[in-house]
This record gives structure tokens, sequence and C-alpha cells, in this order.
């Protein structure tokens, strides 16, 4: 373990003295936000889950250029970077693997089907992000199959004024790469163009973006280019219509990601498009109707050998079509939730053959306050599989409130994951072999949690258990083998979470501070002498310190991590990002990794040390 120096400590404080000056101010509308997570739409203060949301504004003032770095700010929230700036990431959630979080945009589920490498290729801007909504636990009763761990929403904005805008922004350590030193300095550059259309009835947004990176090491160069348009109807007072679309064309040298050392040479490219369809309806005074279809389609080409397709060459298409209707009706008593959903999932591969499954959910949902003190949220998820036949998700949900600030909450509940097409029929001899004979996972988890919620303060404090039978990892007896997927026994977790946040007003300066820790136990019962391919670097410390400050002319921020694997490992990074804002302008500076810390998140690949950013931000 890398101890924390007395700098890094000096610097995290650096702003503490400001504290003094507080003032009461009223907290962002957080508090009343509507929980995407939950159909029957409960505010946030109200809800009984372990939900954490991460808004536009502190988004904004994070040291961050991508989705991927945002997710890595967010508690319990495991981010796994095979290279920096959107190049390949996974992302999980209180020690699970990356196949068990379930990745939604709006509600609608864009986990890819193939393999969750890809679950995060998303081409979603920054700045058409409303907010970051993480349920974690057992989400099966609210989303269906592959929630096991928890699910992460990603909610984008509805435009409320016309505008165009455009971003360019670059980055570079000022040091040469590795391995190739007469390539010169490793940088990192992109640009983003957007613009949107506001009328009273309806509202558009469109944006570009594209990214390039000469890579760290050898042979990980990437760019990318995505594209990203959202289109909002007001038809009348009580029917709406919204769709979204989305490309995103992704290429990457691929050296170490996934079967080192013998894929130096490798290269992947992977090209998604996404699309949705949806409609909201007030049909009477109490009920609500919410039908939506959607339709996500991948090309993932990985190349073993760049300079000789003919040899280790995947080619993978895959399309996931998915219809869903969801129902709400008010009564005296409570709320009831109703919906059914579909989606039909299609592979043709070069080294897994052609396959498809169909997967048919229906859900019930009763929510009620009428009890003195209490709410209670309770209901069922019934799931057929063409694959792997019936099963059912019961969960409930308790909350009571000892005074109107502090809150009490339960919830326990069931979740699976259904094995991915690569975890089944994947044939990418020497590397990775697939296993047609798993079962799917399945998992029970309870959490108890106290909460407290004033005007300027939010805080959750909470412990869990989780039991997953039949879990999946990919092992091998012997290192000269091939990993191979099995259900090689119970993973059990024991996790302890907390997250505060405070926001504070001085004169005319904002103040908001961050701080979560999350500590995990897991447990897997499975046959020793076995070498894993992912179980063995769960995390099992994390925190988290983040301070912004902000006025309508500048802002600042410092963010501080520190995680600790299972395997000993860990590190701590501090990030700072300083913005100036003009009428028209805005101009920002990053210094991330500021202690130059050697780190690696998962495989053998070291991520980036010290790395300064500059951007520039115009909007019209």
């Amino acid at each position: 373990m890398k101890f924390i120096n007395s700098n890094q400590i000096l610097l995290a404080a650096a702003f503490l003295p400001l504290w003094g000056y507080a003032q009461e101010t009223k907290l962002d509308s957080i508090q009343e936000v509507m929980v995407h997570a939950n159909r029957l739409q409960i505010p946030f203060s109200k809800d009984n889950r372990n939900v954490e949301i991460l808004s536009a504004e502190q988004i904004k003032q994070l040291p961050v250029k991508n989705l991927n770095e945002v997710l890595g700010f967010l508690n319990g929230v495991d981010l796994r970077q095979r290279g920096p700036f959107g190049a390949q990431a996974d992302v999980s959630i209180d020690g699970g693997s990356f196949e068990q979080t379930l990745i939604l945009v709006n509600g609608a589920k864009v986990s890819d089907s193939q393999t969750a490498h890809h679950s995060l290729n998303l081409p979603i801007p920054l700045d058409a992000i409303e907010r970051i909504e993480v349920l974690r636990g057992a989400a099966a009763r609210i989303y269906g199959i592959n929630a096991l761990t928890g699910a992460i929403n990603i909610i984008t904005k509805t435009v409320n004024k016309t505008s165009i805008q455009a971003n360019v922004y670059t980055g570079s350590p000022f040091k040469n790469r590795d391995e190739e030193d007469k390539d010169g300095i490793y940088y990192h550059a992109g640009t983003q163009v957007g613009a949107g259309w506001f009328k009273e009835k309806h509202q558009h947004q469109f944006f570009y973006n594209k990214e390039k990176s000469n890579g760290q090491r050898y042979n990980t160069a990437s760019q990318n280019d995505k594209i990203f348009y959202q289109g909002n109807l007001a038809i009348d007072d009580h029917n709406e219509m919204e769709w979204l679309g989305s490309y995103m064309y992704n290429r990457f040298g691929a050296n170490g990601f996934y079967a080192a050392p013998g894929d130096r040479e490798s290269e992947e490219i992977v090209e998604t498009v996404f699309a949705s369809l949806g409609s909201k309806h007030q049909l009477s005074e109490r009920f609500y109707l919410s039908p939506r279809i959607t339709n996500r389609y991948n090309e993932d080409d990985y190349r073993y050998m760049r300079q000789n397709l003919a040899v280790g060459r995947s080619q993978h298409y895959t399309n996931a079509f998915s219809i869903e209707l969801n129902s709400r009706y008010q009564t005296t008593f409570g709320d009831f939730g109703l919906g059914l959903e579909s989606r039909l999932d299609r592979i043709a591969s070069s080294n897994m053959g052609d396959h498809n499954r169909n997967n048919h959910g229906a859900y019930a949902e009763f929510r009620t306050e009428e009890i003195k003190n209490m709410s209670v949220n309770v209901g069922a998820y019934i799931n057929y599989n063409t694959q792997y036949g019936w099963q059912v998700y019961p969960g409930i949900d308790l909350g009571y409130s000892i005074t109107p600030k502090w809150k009490l909450v339960f919830n326990t509940g069931t979740s699976q994951r259904i094995p991915s097409f690569t975890d089944l029929y994947l044939n990418q001899r020497p590397g990775n072999i697939g296993n047609p004979d798993l079962f799917s996972e399945d998992a029970w988890q309870t959490e108890g949690a106290i909460k407290f919620q004033s005007t300027n303060f939010i805080a959750h404090g909470g412990y869990f258990y989780r039991n997953i039978r039949n879990f999946i990892d990919w092992i091998k007896t012997d290192v000269n083998d091939p990993y191979q997927p099995f259900n090689i026994g119970k993973n059990k977790v024991h996790g302890i979470n907390t997250n505060f946040l405070y926001t504070f007003q001085a004169d005319d300066i904002r103040y908001r501070v961050n701080l979560g820790y999350n500590y995990l136990h897991a447990s897997l019962v499975q046959t020793e002498d076995v070498i894993s391919k992912y179980s063995l670097e769960n995390l099992k410390h994390q925190a988290k310190l983040l301070f912004m400050a902000n006025n309508s002319v500048w802002n600042a921020s410092i963010a501080n991590r520190f995680n600790q694997r299972i395997s000993d490992k860990s590190y701590f990074l501090t990030d700072i990002r300083i913005g100036y804002n003009f009428p028209s302008l805005s101009i920002y500076t990053d210094a991330q990794n500021i202690f130059d810390v050697t780190y690696i998140e998962t495989s053998a690949i070291p991520m980036p040390g010290r790395w300064y950013s500059l951007g520039v931000f115009y909007r019209l």
C-alpha cells in the first residue's frame, strides 16, 4: 500500500477554513428529484433505497472530460479502465462483476448482450446529461434481469433555450510515450459541437464529438466519433413524446487488454447505434401510461493480430430490440405500478456462431404512505427467458421516519444475471473459450440504513449482505490453458457504505462538499488452485472527498479518491479543475493525478501519471 503524504493531506484540506462562513441556503432541488429508478415516480427524499444522484451542476465542475471518468466519482462504483479517455472501460457496483451491473439511458436498457465490455460504449456528451442515478442493491424487481448488484441510469436534459456551442480541449503529461520515445509526447485532444432548438411545443438537441489520443504505451492509440440527438414533443397538456438516436465509432489499440501477453498487436473497432421512441400519457386524473420501443445494434471487430487479419480475428454483430409498457394508477391508499416488457437478442459472430434468445417480463408494484410514519414499496418481477425458463424476483422496501429529518430504511430482494453470449459461446483460443452449460447467476440481498436530510445536508449510512448462487467467473487451472467461465459456487459480500453531501453559501460563493466511504468483505466458495480472471480484484476500501466552489464568474474543485483492492493494490488520486466564465466563453484547466501516482485499474495496464488539460467552451 502506498501511503498518503503530507502534501496530499494539506491540499485536500486547503478549502476547509471557508466552512466558517456558511449561511442557510436552499440545497439543489435534488431532494425533490423524481427518481427514475422507481416506476412509481418517488421523490429522492422519500425513496427507501440506496440511491445516489450526481447532478449536471456537479458534473460540470468535476475535472472530467467524458462519462467514464464521471462514474469513477460515484460511491460504490468501481470503474476499471483499460485505457483513458473512453478507449475501453468496465463498471461494477459494490464488489460485483462488470456483467452484473445494468446500464440505462432514461430508463431504457443499453447493456450489451455480447459482453458487458461494451456497455459503456455510450455517445452521450456531458453537456446533455441532466443527472446520473445510481441504484445499489438487487434491482430485478424494478428493472428485470441483469440488474444483479444495481443499476446506473443516465438521465438526459430537455432543451430550455435555443443555443449553439463548441468545446475544444487538449491534454498531455508532457512526457514521451512509454516504450516508444521516438514517437514523442503522449497527448489527447477532442472537439465537440452542439446545438439546441427550443420551441414551446417541441425541443431538439444535437451533438457531435471527436476525440483522439496517440496512446501512452505501444499500440494503445485511440480515436472515437460520437453523434447524439434527442427530441421532445408536447402534443397537449396530457400527452407527450420523446425520441433519441445515437452513434459511436470507437477504435483503439488493445495491447494487453484481454489476452496478455500474446495480444501485443491486438486492435479493436466497436460501432454502436442506439435509438428509442417513447411517449407519456395521462389518461385520467389518476391513470398514467408510458409505452416505449428501443433498438441497440453493435458491431465488434477484434483483431488479435492487426497486421494479419487471418489470425485470431473475431467479428460480432448483435442486435437487441425491446418494447415495454409501463403504467401507474394512483388511489387514496397508495399507488400501483404495472408493466410488461420484451427483449429480443440476436448475435451473428465469426467465432460464436449465430444465436438468439427472447426475454419477456412483467412487474407489479405497490407503494403506500398510509401507515403512520412509514412508507412501503412491495412488488415482484416475473420473467421468462427462452434459454433459462421462468423465474420470479420479489422485493420489499420499508422506510420509517423517526423525525422529519431522520429516517430508517430496510430493503430486501432477489436478482439475476443471464450469461452473455461471450460467456456461453466464445471460441477465441488460446486466450478465452465459452461454456454453453452455464446456469444463470441468482442473488439475494438485504440492506438496512439510516438517512438524514435537511436544507443543506444529506447523509446516508448503511450495511448490506449479498449472497450470489451459481457465481460465474472466468478461471483456469494452468497458466497455459485458456480462460473459461464456470458456475464456481457462492459469492458472499458484507458491505458498509456511507455518503455525505453538504451544501452552503457564503456571500455570492456556493460551496459543496461530498464525502463517501465504502467497505466490502467478500468471500468466494470455489475450487482451490485456480487462476481467476476477475473476481480477485474487487474493491475492499473506497473513499472519496470532493470539494467544489463556484459563483457566476469562476469555479474550482478538488477531487480525491482512494481505492484498495482485495489484492492489496491501492492508490490515492487527486484531481483539480479551475474555470473562469466570460459572457459567452468559458476557459477551464485540469490537473489530474497531480501527485503522479503509478496505479493500475485492471489487468497489467498502467494508467497515466500526472496530466494537464486545457479547454475552451463557447456558447451562443
